[in-house]
């Protein structure tokens, strides 16, 4: 076989695979972020009580994401958003108190998590977590996002465009 009929089904055989990757959608991995980012859980400052709603605020959090809280001596608890107004930790629909809490994000809605120690949600320890459902997710170039430990989306087109380029080489194709 010659090395020109050799890159035509090669070439031949790129574009099969072009055409098929069409027909899956675009891979997200999930994102794991650190609440509080470096600080963790912990009582904020008194100039600083909305500390981790301007964190969660700034983050753009999806179905399957997971969120992790260390702390100390201390509670993480997912409660109504009547609760959480009002600093009721009497009926949480999650607790949990081991010091290194991951809390997977999912589905779509608002998530209120406050402290479960006496005092601590009413100096601001308490969160609001907005998940966006799949059709309001962020476009796929705003696959970075910063505050997470994960990788960012690989859509159809990047992968055809290293396939591509992997193929091609500095040679090329014809």
């Amino acid at each position: 076989m010659s090395t020109y009929t050799m890159k035509r089904s090669l070439l031949f055989c790129m574009i099969l695979i072009f055409c098929s990757l069409q027909y899956f959608s675009v891979v997200v991995l999930s994102f794991e972020y650190d609440v509080g980012d470096t600080k963790g859980w912990v009582v904020p400052q008194p100039n600083a009580s909305e500390i981790y709603n301007e964190w969660a605020s700034k983050k753009r959090f999806q179905i399957d994401d997971s969120i992790r809280f260390k702390y100390g001596k201390d509670s993480v608890m997912v409660v109504s958003e009547t609760d959480y107004k009002a600093c009721n930790s009497t009926q949480p629909t999650f607790f949990s108190n081991n010091g290194n809490t991951i809390f997977k994000l999912d589905r779509a809605c608002y998530f209120y998590f406050i402290s479960g120690v006496s005092g601590h949600c009413e100096r601001g320890q308490k969160m609001i977590i907005k998940v966006l459902a799949i059709d309001e997710a962020p476009p796929s170039g705003d696959g970075n996002k910063p505050g997470s430990s994960g990788a960012a989306s690989i859509t159809t087109f990047s992968i055809v465009t290293m396939v591509l380029l992997v193929a091609v080489g500095p040679a090329g194709l014809l």
